[in-house]
């Protein structure tokens, strides 16, 4: 549900906040107030169309940002919304959720999921054909959910084959063009005789090859150094020591290790020798392996980050290979897997036009007896379930909704309906109706009563009372059949001050909500109305 809408520099509108609750809240006021420019800021926060003509008089942006609360929405922690948008005087906007930001398509396919915007002339989902088959699935529910799923899942696996045989490399020259480029790239992979673990061997002899002049003057120096030096000394001192070792144990002990240590030092110094001649390479060698690593290189850039990827890339050219030289019969076993996919869904497709038929019958009554209280006697909605031949992804059915306004006319498509009036209780009947499985948490309606009075605005209110039962519901009415049965009353002004008009709004306290009732009912305030606002109101209490 919307928390709070905030509006700044929108028309009249200088800087509003409106706190809105749950159930019904309708918005009442005085003509030019700004009411319809509330709707307008909602479909702006929505990803509506923008006017830089709509920004505020002197000033260079428009701004409306929106609190909702969601907590079922595990996306969002605690499951708040904050979603903003922001419109400059020179066409750019600033689209954020929750801090985010977006693209207008992107803040208009979010804020689709959550906020329905109904006005006389703007059932744009109602007036959808795409979405009928929705409303009708929805109505359905769990009678159809799981032949729905069987359905999907056997559709998108015969959209892959589809898009196989679709890609099955054109014709006979086109394939061997195809076939020349593949084995070209298994013959230079498998030339180079590839083996893992190759390259970080060549690296490592590359480096010894780079610091080979200062591996082999260090070496030297240490090996000089022990030879000559320490070996020659630690033995000398050896000899002097055996001549007082039976003199003391300790010195015994002191010459023992002495003499491991001399031991000890004799296999260093040959350790170096050999290292020594270890780093001995002729330039034969060292032109060996800058070639090998320049080829494992381009063929890294080629086929690969490492020598594990080429491989496998050759590996998945050599069945691409096989697949096109046995193309035709691999072609045949994807037709043969597309035919049983096929009468597979036909099965399913048919379950769910049976069922759609069924359920088409009894939503139309539901709608047609929603419409006799809606003072629409002779309009009949009739929803056509059609066959198609081709496949989609909720089956092979069409579903249209059509009516019938007045006996001895044809039945047309809601779209064709030409009274504002007509259209905006024909989407109450529906809304209605669907109230217990249309998942849209806000709905909102921009003075659908214009042109109805009567029984008619009384079957208006106590429908949108209905639908507030299972959905957060904003509406602007002049009807007070329809103020009278609020959850809660808004009040729109307007004030001059400093030579500017600003719209202003105000939360009625109950007082208030019955004087307003009867200014709305009357156009003024005294004893008579003010009674007959009481009696509107006390039906909301009944």
């Amino acid at each position: 549900m919307i928390g709070t809408l905030h509006i700044r520099n929108i028309g009249i509108i200088e800087d509003l906040s409106i706190d809105l609750n749950k159930g019904l809240n309708v918005l009442t006021g005085e003509t030019g107030a700004g009411k319809t420019l509330i709707i307008d800021s909602l479909q702006i926060i929505s990803g509506g169309r923008f006017s830089k003509e709509m920004i505020r008089r002197g000033e260079t942006n428009s701004f409306v940002e929106l609190c909702m609360y969601e907590p079922e929405n595990r996306e969002f922690q605690d499951g708040t919304i904050i979603v903003s948008r922001e419109i400059n005087n020179n066409g750019k906007n600033m689209c954020k959720i929750n801090g985010r930001m977006v693209t207008v398509n992107e803040l208009k396919s979010f804020m689709s999921k959550y906020i329905e915007i109904h006005g006389q002339n703007d059932n744009q989902n109602l007036l959808d054909n795409k979405l009928h088959l929705n409303y009708l699935d929805g109505f359905i529910g769990n009678d159809i959910r799981k032949t729905k799923e069987e359905y999907l899942k056997l559709y998108l696996e015969y959209n892959e084959v589809k898009k196989e045989l679709k890609e099955n490399f054109g014709d006979d020259k086109e394939k061997q063009r195809k076939l020349d480029l593949l084995q070209y790239q298994v013959n230079e992979i498998e030339e180079a005789g590839l083996k893992e673990k190759e390259e970080e061997e060549l690296e490592e002899k590359r480096k010894m090859f780079l610091n080979s002049e200062k591996i082999s003057e260090n070496l030297t120096n240490a090996d000089s150094l022990i030879g000559e030096n320490a070996i020659d000394s630690i033995s000398m001192a050896i000899r002097a020591l055996e001549k007082i070792e039976n003199i003391d144990k300790k010195y015994e002990d002191t010459n023992s290790n002495l003499k491991s240590i001399y031991y000890e030092l004799q296999e260093l110094s040959r350790d170096i020798n050999s290292y020594k001649e270890d780093i001995y390479f002729d330039e034969e060698e060292r032109n060996f392996v800058e070639e090998r690593l320049n080829l494992i290189s381009l063929l890294k850039r080629k086929y690969g980050n490492t020598i594990n990827e080429i491989l496998n890339y050759k590996n998945e050219v050599l069945e691409e290979i096989d697949r096109i030289q046995n193309l035709e019969e691999y072609t045949n076993k994807l037709n043969i897997r597309k035919k049983e996919l096929e009468n597979k869904m036909d099965i399913l497709a048919d379950k769910l036009h049976s069922k759609r038929k069924e359920y088409a019958t009894i939503l139309s009554e539901n709608i047609n007896n929603e419409l006799v209280e809606l003072e629409m006697k002779n309009a009949k909605i009739n929803i056509h379930v059609e066959k198609r031949e081709e496949y989609i992804k909720t089956g092979k059915d069409n579903v249209l909704f059509y009516i019938r306004t007045n006996i001895g006319e044809e039945e047309k498509e809601l779209s064709k309906i030409a009274s504002g009036g007509e259209m905006s209780r024909t989407m109450l009947a529906i809304k209605k109706v669907l109230a217990d499985s249309d998942k849209m948490p806000v709905l909102v309606f921009d003075e659908i009563d214009t042109g109805i009075s009567g029984k008619a605005a009384n079957s208006v209110a106590d429908k949108l009372k209905s639908i507030s039962k299972k959905h957060q519901v904003l509406c602007i009415s002049h009807l007070p059949n329809i103020a009278a049965l609020a959850d809660y009353n808004y009040f729109i002004s307007k004030e001059v001050t400093d030579k500017r008009t600003k719209t202003n709004i105000k939360l009625l306290e109950e007082k208030e909500v019955i004087e307003e009732i009867a200014r709305i009912s009357s156009g003024e305030i005294n004893d008579i109305t003010l009674k007959y606002a009481e009696r509107l109101r006390n039906k909301k209490a009944s």
